[in-house]
């Protein structure tokens, strides 16, 4: 069920500041329980139908057919931490009857006074706590999605069983046989416009708690939401994107798989377009019809289709030498090339498709610092200073980067790329213009839901809690056009391969023994435990553990 942030939403770096704990004061994403509030439809309305579909409903019949044994334990082991997610967890678990023995939550101390320095050094300290506590259980099963800790947990119990093996005191307990099951993890987004907004508040948040304390060098930067603008073009629907990908002939021998397919816009400018631009092409939303007139093979590594506006007469702007647009490129091959076809092929009358577009940005939001001075189009750049204008055509081999704009393969799974160039309509010339954009997102594997665990007395089953969701909001994937004067959708920087981090932010003036310190370990099967009572599941307080090592 935990959402992860939308890299349609997001360039690749702030998708790296987002998760990692240092970058807002409160923790930043897995440390806000907004975020997790705002799953689906959002908390009051989810809870009222038990957030149906955005759970792993394999994994809720092994809690309930583990909640029925009355010699298993039933535990959830999160490393969301008790203090934030601690209330919000068990109206989850609740408005889905589900009565776990434990709910476990990261403290920010541990029973003995003993800190952290991870979520499985967390949860390896609680595992090693249960099986020393009960010493009669035979077997352990965890349930867990992220790949990493499944190898991690089973090299703990490895661990722990050569350590029982080797005691020479056989009556502390007999090796447990521990069964970590690898869950398939189903990645999770919030609607976009929440998603935006939450992180707004997130941000008001990180700048209001700086402005009430006093600030030094070292101390975090001021941050603010900002769009990046890869391109201005005449947008392009995904069903005539399709429709437009008929067009193209491959080579018997060439696989789809060789290729990245595009099909998705006309370029106007490869940059914000100025307001004297947008005024030719009717502003932001204004339509345009189109018709396919030729097409062309470059070199067998890229398709385009030569377009013309409907009516002939009708006013349209492009930095290309015509209006184009590029189908395909094979993998390796640069979409700028397709400014190098000069033979076009004219086609029949079945295949001249006509279609129409919309005057848009390709946009995406990005949170950096806070720049005094800085205006609105120098916002629009990452650092506040927009590329170099040279007044001439980049090709491959010029100095500097090469001029193409960066857009999404229209085909699943695709990478993204698009194209540069330089012309205005009806052959009147036009500038051209630079500005390299980092590659986008490419699909690294991310994941949204988080495991749990369980041990048992006997031969049966323990369960584990957690759940992911589907790939979804609800009613739809929605773009922030939807939205008045808010950003675009867009693609990114190239994706940096940060791992959640549910580690809470040190807290001033935080002592051990507060709030979750003050319930035993419960007896297998016992009610009073958390089976319809619901014990908080957290360590005994003071004198140590049951079993006082």
């Amino acid at each position: 069920m935990s959402p992860l942030p939308n890299p349609k939403l997001w360039t690749g770096q702030t998708i790296g500041l987002l998760q990692t704990e240092d970058g807002f004061t409160n923790g930043g994403w897995w440390h806000d329980q907004h975020i997790l509030e705002a799953t689906g439809q959002g908390l009051e309305k989810e809870e009222q139908r038990a957030w149906e579909g955005w759970w792993n409903e394999h994994i809720v019949n092994l809690v309930e057919l583990s909640m029925r044994q009355k010699d298993a334990m039933t535990i959830l082991l999160t490393g969301r931490g008790e203090r934030n997610f601690g209330a919000l967890i068990k109206r989850m678990v609740a408005s889905k009857k589900l009565d776990f023995d434990m709910v476990c939550l990261k403290q920010q101390v541990g029973p003995k006074g003993q800190r952290f320095s991870s979520t499985m050094h967390y949860k390896q300290s609680l595992l090693e706590d249960l099986i020393y506590t009960y010493k009669e259980a035979e077997e352990i099963r965890v349930y867990e999605d992220r790949p990493k800790h499944v190898k991690g947990f089973r090299e703990f119990f490895e661990k722990v069983n050569r350590a029982l093996l080797s005691y020479s005191n056989p009556s502390i307990r007999k090796p447990i046989t521990a069964d970590v099951i690898q869950v398939a993890d189903v990645t999770t987004t919030l609607d976009p416009v929440s998603e935006a907004a939450e992180v707004q508040r997130m941000i008001n948040s990180h700048n209001l708690f700086l402005n009430s304390r006093d600030t030094n060098s070292s101390s975090p930067n001021r941050l603010q939401l900002k769009r990046t603008v890869f391109f201005t073009g005449y947008l392009i629907s995904p069903a005539d994107t399709a429709n437009l990908l008929s067009l193209i002939s491959l080579p018997q021998a060439m696989s789809d798989s060789d290729l990245k397919f595009l099909a998705n816009n006309i370029l106007i400018t490869p940059r914000p377009a100025p307001q004297s631009i947008l005024d030719k092409v009717g502003g932001l939303g204004a339509k345009q019809i189109w018709q396919v007139n030729g097409i062309a093979v470059y070199e067998n590594k890229i398709w385009a289709a030569r377009v013309t506006p409907i009516p002939p007469s009708a006013t349209f702007y492009t930095e290309n030498p015509q209006p184009i647009i590029v189908l395909a490129c094979r993998k390796g091959a640069k979409p700028i090339d397709a400014g190098r076809i000069q033979n076009w092929q004219p086609i029949s009358s079945d295949k001249q498709l006509v279609f129409e577009t919309t005057v848009g940005e390709k946009v995406q939001l990005r949170v950096e610092k806070e720049i005094a001075g800085e205006n609105e189009y120098e916002s629009l750049f990452a650092g506040g200073r927009p590329p170099p204008f040279s007044g001439k055509r980049k090709i491959a081999g010029d100095d500097g980067p090469p001029a193409h704009s960066n857009d999404e393969n229209r085909r699943p799974g695709g990478n993204q790329n698009g194209y540069r160039g330089g012309n205005q309509n009806r052959n009147r010339r036009g500038g051209d213009g630079g500005g390299h954009r980092n590659p986008p997102f490419q699909g690294r594997d991310r994941r949204g839901n988080r495991g749990g665990g369980g041990g048992n007395n006997g031969g049966g089953g323990g369960g584990g809690g957690g759940g992911g969701g589907r790939n979804r909001a609800r009613g739809g994937y929605k773009s922030l056009d939807d939205v008045g004067n808010s950003p675009r959708y867009g693609q990114g920087n190239g994706y940096q391969n940060h791992q959640p981090n549910y580690d809470d932010p040190p807290l001033q003036g935080y002592t051990a023994g507060g709030d979750g310190f003050n319930a035993t370990f419960p007896a297998i099967g016992s009610v009073a435990g958390g089976r319809n009572g619901g014990g908080n599941g957290s360590w005994a307080d003071g004198g140590g553990l049951p079993y006082g090592h």
